[in-house]
């Protein structure tokens, strides 16, 4: 009881002093900090952003204090930027000052973030190291291209999964879920993680969601940093037991590729990097670490991607029909869509920017960090060490740039198609990012996202359940690790082409996936 007491007072007293010294560093003649909501003592701003939609609650305090803004969260600091015009001052003039990483307490654990091109500071040459091997043996054109049938295939998976429940209600985003994580297992190597028999491997995904669930709760040990020793709340002690599995599981699925008589499952991402480790450019561990990042990376971000686009779709089946009928034209008389068949529909490409504009998966990004000083955005300067946020669900619903911002209006990305890509040079749409810490998978998402919608909207005629309206499909946004939709998308399949009763889909050999 005496030691629980103790470091009670000393929290207190350490929080305290930190505070009046901040009090002190605000008077007048020093460096002049952002604008924000006044922080209460040892706790700051962290009653500001209760609830589940921190995005949000982000931009009602933007709306008051700016663009640029400051808040404490316990004895951490944070800025946040807000607007198009701040975060391109920020990206092109800061980028490299603004590329490290706060690395929450969480992922320390097992050693990952010295391990992990996620966490890695820019400056350091493993990340360059670990970015170049990803850009170049998995994302390149070449290597996507040479997984394209794999790509194909498992969205064909996923079709039969849903015509096996036609007429019926499904879980859309569960199936979504379930046909990703297949389809991104098998392009990075060759194994279904959803419906497999090695139970080890099903494991997986709920241990991934376990991993990401752990490094973005809310930890004492990131609010105050002083008592990270000490694991309070033990997430890094169930972070560490986790990660191993996981890692685990990576390592089992090495050798067996290893101990395999032909050293080749079809080119995939592994073969690519096992090639590399016999010629010494990784090591074992950070092989086994990029088939996580990738796996964690090329799942989520998809999945519920796709998931948003369809209740927009829903709840505009006008727009759904304008999407079909594209796609049929551009078919013509074929009823398979194959990947490069997206690239020939500009009016889904605009449903899908159109989607991630309204409901980015990540809308404040991952945080960035300033690794020096010298930082200033909008006239106020940025301290080494200081959190950096972009509210990217902001900046894609700003009123100064967006008209009618908070509506679904595709047709407003038809006109500057060429102009507004996702490599985060136009700063008004960033879903993924900009500057150094750009997603490293924007390519496959550009690709993989593009094609399951086309053959959701094509292969299936879409009811919603019990006679529920367009206008009553529920959009409300709830923000855990990612931004996921509040209630599940419920809809009800019905078969709309002809090949699906009769040839090569059904007829296919491969193993029908249970997601």
């Amino acid at each position: 009881m005496e030691r629980e007491l103790w470091l009670l007072w000393a929290t207190l007293a350490v929080s305290l002093l930190c505070y009046l010294t901040n009090l002190l560093r605000s008077r007048p003649g020093s460096a002049r900090r952002p604008p924000g909501p006044w922080p209460l003592p040892v706790i700051g701003n962290i009653l500001d952003l209760r609830g589940n939609q921190v995005h949000q609650k982000l931009a009602c305090l933007a709306r008051v204090h700016g663009p640029v803004m400051r808040l404490k969260l316990g004895l951490t600091t944070a800025v946040v930027v807000s607007s198009r015009d701040a975060a391109r001052e920020a990206f092109t003039r800061h980028g490299r000052r603004l590329a490290a990483r706060p690395v929450p307490d969480a992922a320390q654990a097992f050693g990952f973030s010295e391990r992990s091109m996620v966490w890695l500071p820019s400056s350091d040459p493993r990340w360059k190291n670990l970015r170049g091997v990803v850009a170049t043996h998995v994302f390149s054109p070449r290597s996507l291209e040479a997984a394209r049938g794999v790509r194909e295939r498992k969205v064909r998976d996923m079709v039969r999964y849903l015509r096996a429940r036609a007429g019926r209600e499904v879980d859309l985003g569960d199936a979504i879920y379930g046909g990703v994580l297949n389809l991104t297992s098998s392009t990075f190597f060759s194994v279904d993680v959803v419906g497999f028999g090695g139970e080890s491997v099903q494991g997986l995904r709920e241990l991934v969601e376990d991993i990401v669930e752990l490094v973005a709760k809310p930890n004492v040990s990131d609010l105050f940093p002083f008592l990270r020793p000490l694991d309070l709340q033990g997430l890094r002690r169930h972070a560490t037991r986790k990660i191993g599995q996981v890692l685990r599981i990576m390592d089992g699925i090495i050798d067996r590729r290893l101990a395999e008589a032909s050293s080749s499952a079809g080119g995939d991402s592994l073969d690519a990097l096992l090639e590399l480790l016999s010629e010494g450019k990784i090591s074992r561990e950070h092989m086994s670490t990029i088939l996580v990042d990738l796996f964690v990376g090329g799942s989520d971000t998809t999945a519920i991607t796709v998931e948003w686009a369809m209740a927009d779709l829903l709840r505009h089946p006008d727009t759904m029909d304008k999407v079909r009928a594209e796609i049929k034209g551009a078919l013509g008389g074929k009823e398979i869509v194959e990947e490069h068949d997206t690239a020939n529909l500009p009016y889904l490409q605009a449903v899908v920017k159109e989607a991630m504009r309204l409901h980015p998966v990540a809308p404040i990004l991952i945080p960035h960090m300033a690794a020096e000083d010298g930082v200033e955005i909008g006239g106020y300067a940025v301290s080494k060490g200081c959190t950096v946020l972009f509210n990217s669900w902001a900046i894609m619903r700003d009123p100064e740039t967006w008209e009618r911002p908070h509506e679904f209006l595709p047709e407003r990305f038809l006109d500057k198609a060429d102009k507004v890509g996702f490599r985060g040079k136009e700063f008004e749409f960033i879903p993924f990012g900009s500057g150094p810490r750009l997603c490293p998978g924007v390519p496959m998402a550009e690709r993989v996202v593009p094609l399951i919608l086309a053959w959701l909207v094509h292969a299936f005629e879409w009811r919603l359940p019990d006679g529920m309206s367009a206008e009553q499909v529920d959009v409300t946004e709830k923000f855990t690790t990612v931004n996921v939709m509040a209630v599940p998308l419920k809809a009800v399949p019905l078969v709309a082409i002809s090949y699906l009763a009769q040839n090569s889909i059904v007829s296919e050999t491969s193993q029908h996936s249970n997601f």
